[in-house]
């Protein structure tokens, strides 16, 4: 019997997963924060005027709350080259085989795209910075706004807060009203 393949979604895997899932819950990841910390370029920005996107940026101490997606048996080996496809488009991410904790006390090997800090996509920029790119960014997959706004929604949906993407939403709010859908 195959090992089920497990996905740690923090981002637009959330609320976008893009394969068949077979099972889902609420999962911790140790060591790790989720951040804006990434340039997007292609996604949600240009290389002109390039985005943000959410990324795992290891830290000491850290946790993030996400999602684990288990993948529906039988479809591993297509959805492993579709999120090949959708997350290494630049190779700032880097693939990691990571330990989750589900909600409901079992732990589990996943699949996590984690940031390059060594990639010259790779920032650290304060929120107000990071809420002034966010406003204005638009890539091949929508606005950068949308992005932000889903993901918040989405992970408030699940019972996760995350207080820096909360005031990043409100910021850019004030700052670009509503445009387009995700």
């Amino acid at each position: 019997m195959t090992e089920p393949m497990w996905v740690f979604a923090y981002g637009s895997l959330i609320w976008n997963p893009g394969f068949p899932v077979a099972e889902q819950g609420v999962a911790r990841l140790e060591g790790w924060h989720r951040s804006f910390c990434m340039r997007s370029i292609h996604h949600r920005g240009s290389l002109a005027a390039p985005g943000l996107v959410l990324a795992l940026d290891e830290a000491p101490g850290a946790v993030c709350d996400g999602l684990a997606l288990r993948v529906e048996p039988g479809h591993e080996t297509e959805t492993l080259a579709g999120l090949r496809e959708r997350e290494l488009i630049s190779s700032a991410y880097l693939e990691r085989r990571v330990a989750v904790a589900l909600a409901d006390g079992r732990m589990t090997p996943a699949l996590a795209y984690v940031v390059d800090p060594r990639h010259d996509q790779y920032c650290r920029l304060d929120l107000e910075t990071q809420a002034r790119i966010i406003a204005r960014a638009v890539g091949g997959r929508g606005t950068n706004r949308d992005y932000l706004i889903a993901t918040a929604e989405h992970l408030h949906a699940l019972g996760i807060g995350d207080a820096d993407l909360d005031w990043l939403a409100a910021r850019v709010a004030s700052l670009a009203p509503a445009t387009t859908q995700m």
